[in-house]
């Protein structure tokens, strides 16, 4: 057995306009309901109702607890909390408060996510992050959510800022970690530093909060050709090292990590057809934590680390048991190499709508009805929860 540390995380991740449905004042019902827009973007179908979480949050975190884990990442609406500029809505507030509560009540610690992608459409159509007052405009929102998170200990402020500034050109949305991705717009890369040390002041007045952002590491491989480093430091830094190296003195950096990408002397190549991929087209490279880990840990200098997402897009549950069985050794491996891990959220604790590729790609521990809602453990839930109880992983 190879047990880990007391008090590790053990958890799973969902993010609010994935699995909440009815967002209908956040930026993205609007890129999916507008046609030209969901055209420009990939979207194959709208989110919908989705899981319906927004009302059915008890029951996902009360199975969630019955498996045996001890942590639920959620993120909270900035679109439900400010649907209109300067309009705070107590109910969303209260709302997502009583999410803390109930994770509370079912033994499970909170892990809050402040804007995962999403923002509200008239921060959209305000300049979105590119406007010179964004930085300003999220920290007023972070201060409306603190009655949210003020007893909560793990708050991650901005998800993945390094997607967000590669897609904030409004490119196909469709393959977010994987070849090819586009130039980062590096003005928005600045707003969303900007507005995490914003966030982070905010937050610095709630006794024992950590707080940090979260990064998809993207594991980009030199082939070894000649000219090959040189394009993969080059291709790599604006896309994932920068993000890690801003974080120096953060409380913690959340590890975000599924596949890897090679690149060679003129830049990313495809995923090679002779490899087993996901649903998604990425590779089947569970070793991707690890990777994550070990570069957040040199590029950060030290800081401490959560796997805040890990996980897979398939439809044979036995491989994502083996992917994941795979992922937490290469994790268990870190922390034998004195790397400080606090913990492994799995994404996804249900299968989600997957932004532009719609509901296809099923990343989920557990299943739903599209007409019912009715939630199902798949075996992977009841594995990592065997798992997750032991503290150890087989």
């Amino acid at each position: 057995m190879r047990t880990f540390p007391d008090g590790f995380l053990w958890g799973a991740a969902t993010a609010a306009h994935q699995v909440e449905g009815g967002n209908v004042a956040g930026n993205w019902w609007v890129h999916e309901h507008d046609p030209a827009l969901a055209a420009a973007w990939g979207i194959v179908e709208p989110s919908g109702d989705a899981a319906d979480s927004y009302h059915r949050y008890r029951e996902d975190v009360r199975i969630l607890a019955d498996l045996g884990l001890t942590s639920y990442r959620f993120s909270i609406e900035w679109a439900r909390i400010e649907p209109e500029r300067g309009f705070f809505s107590r109910a969303a507030v209260d709302h997502y408060r009583r999410m803390v509560d109930t994770c509370r009540e079912f033994g499970v610690d909170p892990v809050v996510t402040l804007m995962h992608f999403t923002v509200p459409r008239w921060f959209e159509r305000d300049g979105f992050w590119r406007a010179d007052d964004a930085p300003d405009l999220f920290g007023r929102y972070v201060e409306a959510a603190l009655p949210v998170v003020r007893d909560v200990e793990w708050i991650c402020t901005v998800n993945e800022p390094n997607i967000a500034a590669m897609l904030a050109g409004g490119e196909d949305a469709s393959n977010l970690v994987a070849h090819g991705l586009p130039n980062p717009d590096l003005r928005v890369a600045d707003q969303l530093l900007a507005s995490h040390e914003r966030a982070r002041d905010v937050l610095s007045q709630l006794p024992g909060a950590k707080t940090g952002w979260t990064v998809a590491t993207q594991a980009f491989k030199s082939t070894g050709e000649p000219g090959a480093d040189d394009a993969t430091a080059e291709y790599g830094h604006p896309r994932d090292d920068w993000y890690l190296e801003a974080a120096k003195g953060n409380d913690f950096v959340g590890v975000q990590a599924y596949t890897r990408t090679f690149v060679g002397p003129d830049g990313p190549l495809p995923v090679r057809e002779d490899v087993e991929t996901t649903l998604t087209g990425w590779e089947f490279y569970p070793q991707a934590a690890a990777d994550g880990l070990r570069a957040a840990w040199e590029l950060t200098g030290g800081v401490p680390l959560v796997v805040t997402e890990n996980g897979i897009a398939t439809a044979d549950d036995t491989r994502r048991i083996a992917y994941t069985q795979a992922s937490l050794e290469g994790i268990h491996d870190c922390l034998a190499e004195g790397i400080d891990v606090r913990g492994y959220l799995h994404w996804s604790l249900l299968d989600n709508y997957e932004w532009a590729s719609g509901y296809r790609p099923t990343f989920g521990l557990v299943a739903w009805d599209r007409e019912t809602f009715e939630r199902t453990p798949k075996p992977s839930a009841h594995w990592y929860g065997g798992v997750a109880r032991a503290n150890a992983l087989p």
